[in-house]
């Protein structure tokens, strides 16, 4: 592909952007809605080139890990601790309600057994990227729910380590030595960069606390995506391994890098949520809209049930139960990986995965934008029966 050419539909998906942010800050609500339907008008109208494709598939991916790098830039490591340890039996609640309704979908719609073990994954996991972006937009990141929803992804993500290692292993019709190993390797990463993340991350700090901005900026965008590289290629979420990096940093460094890294994160934010859009084929969507929608409503109302009791339980009053719970309702990135794994066995996979995921990326930051109306009508007294 020419050079201009590139440059000129990248160009136009990037105005368009910037369009849907204008609306979205005169709107007041998180553009994260607005991202994703313009990715799906884009898509509709206009055919990107290759490398065009190529160039918003890897902007989305850089995009998804800096956003769990900048809300881990938030906590310390002493917070991460605690919240993990609170957040232990909503975690398997949360696993308890969101797993089983993708089971039960694929099995309704008559998916082979494996393709239904995937799409309970699609069903169970948060997207963090989109929850990090909500918490940042509105200006959540420091209330009392916000360490509630940070635990439940924290501990999706290390129940991933698990199932992904032996989810691939089935596929491929692996031994159970082969699961096993892959489960060790995944577990073993993950723990080692938790232990090093907590305990020596105070050294990280003063090694990267140059004085040159541009040296900061440089040497931390480096270590975040090689992190990131090799948790992916080892089988860990690069975005957790990414996210261990940010509750690493502390002090001054974290300061100064949150600064330097936000107009990278909000640029290739951008490209990763109208990625999701422009992945969605609407020839496609007719046949799988009822089974996705069904199962967005549904699988909307048990993330929703899992931050309110977490936020409950911490002590946390209706408006702040509310938006964790709406936080938690998008699924993402994550979802759509999953569902790529069984296109072999059930070819709707594809389709119903990113019809839902689409929905709920929907259906979550704008019920977390409207947070006091809904408290409001779930707090309402209720009206007295009329005497007869």
């Amino acid at each position: 592909m020419p050079l201009g050419q590139l440059f000129l539909q990248l160009g136009v998906v990037i105005l368009a952007l910037a369009l849907v942010g204008r609306a979205a800050g005169r709107l007041g609500i998180t553009p994260i809605p607005l991202y994703l339907l313009a990715g799906v008008g884009l898509g509709a109208f206009m055919h990107l080139g290759r490398a065009p494709e190529e160039f918003i598939h890897v902007g989305a991916e850089i995009g998804a890990v800096l956003l769990l790098f900048t809300l881990g830039l938030e906590f310390t490591s002493q917070e991460l601790r605690e919240s993990l340890s609170k957040q232990r039996n909503i975690g398997a609640l949360d696993l308890a309600l969101n797993f089983p309704p993708g089971l039960i979908a694929g099995w309704l719609l008559g998916l082979p057994p494996m393709a239904c073990v995937l799409l309970g994954g699609v069903t169970y996991l948060t997207s963090s990227g989109i929850a990090s972006k909500v918490l940042s937009d509105l200006g959540r990141l420091g209330n009392r729910e916000t360490p509630v929803i940070l635990g439940v992804c924290v501990l999706e993500d290390v129940a991933m380590a698990v199932y992904l290692p032996v989810v691939a292993a089935l596929l491929l019709g692996g031994t159970l030595v082969a699961i096993g190993v892959n489960l060790i390797v995944a577990l073993g990463v993950f723990a080692l960069t938790f232990f090093l993340a907590l305990r020596y991350g105070h050294l990280l700090s003063r090694a990267l606390n140059v004085p040159s901005d541009e040296a900061l900026l440089l040497g931390v965008l480096g270590l975040v995506l090689v992190v990131a590289g090799a948790a992916d290629l080892l089988k860990v979420s690069a975005a957790i391994g990414a996210f261990l990096v940010g509750i690493a940093l502390s002090g001054e460094v974290a300061d100064r890098a949150r600064r330097q890294i936000e107009p990278l994160r909000d640029l290739f934010a951008a490209v990763f949520f109208v990625f999701f859009g422009l992945q969605l084929n609407l020839a496609e969507v007719p046949d799988v809209l009822l089974a996705a929608t069904l199962l967005a409503v549904v699988t909307s109302a048990t993330k929703f049930a899992v931050g309110w009791i977490g936020a409950a339980r911490a002590g946390v009053q209706t408006r702040g139960r509310v938006r964790a719970g709406a936080t938690l309702i998008a699924r993402g990135e994550f979802s759509i990986l999953i569902a790529g794994l069984g296109l072999g066995l059930a070819p709707q996979l594809g389709p119903l995965a990113a019809v839902y995921v689409l929905l709920t990326a929907l259906i979550g930051p704008v019920l977390a934008r409207f947070d006091a109306p809904i408290a409001a009508w779930l707090t309402r007294p209720a009206r007295p029966a009329a005497s007869s």
